[in-house]
């Protein structure tokens, strides 16, 4: 339920949402769709949320996605989140306003292998950073990836 609540909230200001049934699928989905933005339960099946948003910053190719965590637990709760890579945390129940501004926020960030590398990408596997520009300027393409899971 409460991933039809992110999707609706999300579509509803012009973000294209895929949606994943737990951490495993989420992995896949994202190789696939290569979405802008990912957010995350912490508590999922196969795979939870904080290993997950863990194998998305170990992999090259998804190290610069932004992640962010949402979880019915207090972030002082999940000791885990801040060692996942998270790049937000938003803490259930949550204000459908507040998810937005969250996700606007983290689309409007330069992507993470530039932050902490400005010498990286391309080469190496990682996504060159033009095209992470492109995709995110180019209007209608705002993706936005969800599992209860990807939200």
């Amino acid at each position: 339920m409460i991933r039809q609540l992110i999707r609706v909230n999300l579509e509803l200001e012009g973000f294209e949402v895929v949606t994943a049934a737990d951490g495993a699928e989420c992995l896949d989905v994202v190789h696939q769709v290569r979405p802008d933005v990912v957010t995350l339960d912490v508590v999922m099946p196969r795979l939870d949320g904080i290993k997950t948003a863990e194998r998305l910053r170990a992999d090259p190719r998804t190290s610069h996605l932004p992640v962010a965590i949402i979880s019915a637990c207090g972030e002082h709760e999940v000791a885990g989140v801040a060692g996942s890579g998270a790049d937000a945390f938003l803490a259930k129940p949550f204000e459908p306003a507040e998810l937005v501004r969250v996700v606007h926020q983290l689309m409007q960030r330069e992507p993470r292998e530039r932050r902490e590398r400005p010498e990286s990408g391309g080469p190496d596997g990682g996504e060159e950073p033009a095209a992470a520009e492109e995709r995110q300027e180019e209007p209608g393409t705002r993706r936005a990836g969800s599992t209860p899971g990807m939200h």
